[in-house]
């Protein structure tokens, strides 16, 4: 699945030790919180899904950020928007 393959974490992990921050977990800790679930298997009705998109920011774009949240009730498509709020 994309986004749980070894090679895509990696990319993740590089991006975050380079010093991107995954902003929405500074805002929502709590598990279950995807962005993707795969249609043919009906994995929204169970909330079996995969978070794969992200908002990586820098840290010198940190201080405009005022939440990160993801629409996970919004359908229409197998996934689901990814929201960055932004005081400027």
């Amino acid at each position: 699945m994309t986004g749980f393959l070894p090679e895509e974490r990696a990319w993740i992990d590089k991006m975050i030790d380079m010093g991107y921050i995954d902003i929405f977990r500074e805002y929502n800790q709590l598990p279950g919180q995807y962005t993707y679930w795969d249609t043919f298997t009906r994995a929204r009705e169970r909330n079996s899904g995969w978070r794969i998109d992200y908002f990586l920011i820098s840290t010198e774009c940190r201080p405009a950020v005022t939440n990160a949240s993801i629409q996970m009730e919004t359908m229409g498509s197998d996934h689901c928007p990814v929201v960055l709020e932004l005081s400027i």
